[in-house]
């Protein structure tokens, strides 16, 4: 393990101003919505923010002012480790997923640093962890690469938080790793149907049904990355305003704007420039190819993580489960519902997800 810092060259940043200027845009329909996808004034105006208004160095001083740590593993782990001052800080694992990175749980910091040691992981194969170099990374290989940083940083015991992939990490290492785990917290509540499903509420049949609805006009994506990354990949890292239109159609499609989009175009930039300064598009695609059965694996499924469980639903997150299903196949002790946000809770809701994390924590917090 070695410490790191960002550190972008020139070179690179006028490459992307050459690419961004040089964009070739379809031709736009009258009244552009979302339902076909990112429309196209929307990805004018965007790009045009890109050029002009964003300004990556300031994130990048942003960010090495944060301690980060790089492993000598394979896959190798690029992690942000915040200790806190507090001497009854509790470990905290943050665990990302897909179309997202670290910078969803950067505002979230000051909230958190008091109460935890923060330990911020990119995905192998995302962002400032890098591409992955071999087939094999899968939902079990980077839990274990995260059981392995936690012990590489002094960490015995720690509380694993994820949403979306997060969240199946989150469960391997409650399966594979439960002796090193104080607690589980997950915002994306999985469960696979039982075979006798017990009768659910009005409001989880509603629920399931959304669940269908979602997923049957938004299943485009999934199929592509679950069966050709690699053919979607070179797209997303030659054009930066096709990785941008690829990305930030999702965190429309599952976030709960009934406000707008509850995230600043600038933040959303900083997550698609993760992306984009590290080349990782299509490696972060390929984790779907990787771990497309880990979801219904009944090994997996079939199993039941006893490790004390929080989990917190949010009102626009696009899956949501019967607690009767999640509590076959979790120890939930804390069942939080939200009143506002959707599948980024740490990015939309930072101060409703942090109150939510320090309170499961101080349940589990042991004596």
């Amino acid at each position: 393990m070695r410490s790191f810092r960002i550190s972008t060259s020139d070179a690179v940043l006028d490459d992307l101003r050459v690419r961004l200027e040089r964009t070739r845009f379809r031709q736009a329909l009258p009244d552009e919505d979302w339902a076909w996808g990112t429309p196209q004034p929307w990805l004018r105006d965007l790009v045009h923010h890109w050029l002009h208004r964003y300004d990556w160095r300031s994130t990048e001083a942003e960010l090495n002012e944060l301690p980060q740590v790089v492993t000598e593993t394979d896959p190798a782990v690029h992690a942000f480790h915040v200790p806190s001052r507090n001497p009854r800080a509790m470990p905290l694992l943050l665990c990302h997923g897909w179309p997202g990175s670290v910078i969803e749980f950067i505002d979230c910091l000051p909230l958190l640093n008091d109460a935890f040691h923060v330990v911020l992981p990119s995905m192998p194969g995302f962002g400032l962890s890098g591409p992955t170099t071999r087939r094999g990374i899968d939902v079990p290989a980077i839990g274990d690469a995260f059981a392995a940083l936690m012990s590489g940083l002094g960490y015995r015991r720690f509380l694993a938080q994820g949403g979306d992939w997060g969240a199946f990490v989150v469960r391997h290492l409650g399966l594979a790793h439960p002796d090193r785990l104080t607690g589980v917290h997950i915002n994306f509540p999985w469960a696979v149907p039982p075979t006798d499903p017990p009768p659910v509420t009005a409001a989880e049949r509603a629920a399931l049904e959304r669940n269908e609805r979602v997923y049957g006009a938004d299943q485009g994506y999934y199929i592509q990355q679950a069966t050709r990354p690699h053919s979607i990949g070179p797209a997303l890292e030659d054009s930066p305003a096709g990785l941008a239109a690829w990305l930030l159609e999702k965190f429309h499609t599952w976030s709960d704007t009934r406000k707008g989009l509850p995230f600043s175009l600038d933040r959303l930039l900083d997550n698609t420039m993760l992306y984009w300064l590290t080349g990782t598009a299509t490696s972060s695609a390929r984790l779907y190819a990787e771990s497309e059965s880990y979801g219904s694996d009944p090994r997996v499924w079939n199993a039941r993580v006893e490790v004390p469980t929080g989990i917190a639903l949010y009102p626009y997150e696009k899956t949501r489960s019967p607690r009767s299903w999640a509590e076959r196949q979790w120890n939930v002790v804390r069942w939080t519902e939200q009143p506002r946000g959707g599948h980024f809770a740490a990015f939309e809701q930072p101060a409703l997800f942090a109150a939510d994390l320090r309170a499961f924590a101080q349940a589990v917090q042991p004596e």
